[in-house]
């Protein structure tokens, strides 16, 4: 679903800046894409398949060789660029103001300052840019620990600052759709929509998707119905938020 959101952002932009890609062919240069943390190219190798030309930030150099490999083999090697880095130091080797389109996926639960984190990608846009944010929820873990019986570890979760469920717990930070909002809002963004993604999928049994025909696409018909749905993407297991630069 954050696929489907960002392809067509990435459509509105590349109007509205007449850099249109046509039939997978980038034209005058399609759009310029920072993706920061974007490890082996999930994203990215998509983004650049529509024409565009994709940055990807990370500091794992297994991740990137990974995405020279993947980027390669989907015949986009000459779109992506990879560069070892991280949110810190995102101008030691990205360009401020240089990027019609950020992406700053899995990357807040991680730095050290979330807000610091959100201001160079911001930063990192154009005039008129588009950042996508997506990053886990706490709503999500709640309902996890609380269904699966730990019932301590929910409460943990839900009063713990950084919304985590106790040491063992992998993930070092969560947010609220409102704390997201507000960190996006706080670097000069405008919000565009904000999405709850995984708000049934992970806790729906595999074998009953495995085996009930048609329970995949009914899922996903699902998930897309109360994605913007508050009641429902405050217990999303992520969050996406969409937003743009003045």
């Amino acid at each position: 679903m954050v696929w489907e959101v960002l392809k067509d952002a990435l459509e509105r932009r590349a109007k509205a800046t007449g850099r249109e890609a046509v039939g997978g062919e980038a034209v005058h240069g399609a759009l310029d894409v920072l993706d920061t943390g974007g490890g082996s190219g999930n994203f990215a190798v998509p983004v650049a398949r529509l024409g565009h030309h994709v940055t990807v930030v990370d500091p794992s150099p297994n991740a990137l060789f990974a995405l020279e490999r993947r980027a390669a083999e989907a015949g986009v090697a000459d779109r992506v660029r990879g560069v070892q880095g991280d949110a810190h130091g995102l101008f030691d080797v990205a360009e401020r103001g240089g990027y019609d389109v950020v992406l700053c996926h899995g990357v807040l639960e991680y730095v050290d300052d979330p807000a610091e984190g959100l201001r160079n990608a911001a930063a990192a846009l154009r005039p008129a840019g588009t950042l996508s944010v997506l990053a886990a929820g706490l709503g999500g873990a709640v309902l996890a620990r609380a269904l699966a019986g730990h019932f301590t570890e929910a409460r943990q979760a839900l009063t713990d600052p950084e919304g985590r469920w106790g040491s063992g717990d992998p993930m070092p930070r969560r947010f609220t759709a409102d704390q997201l909002s507000e960190l996006v809002t706080a670097a000069g963004l405008e919000i565009a929509a904000v999405h709850g993604v995984r708000v049934f999928a992970d806790l729906v049994p595999g074998v009953l998707v495995d085996t009930e025909p048609g329970a995949l696409d009914a899922l996903l018909q699902l998930e897309e119905a109360a994605a913007e749905l508050p009641a429902f993407r405050s217990v999303a297991t992520q969050l996406h938020v969409l937003a743009e630069r003045d």
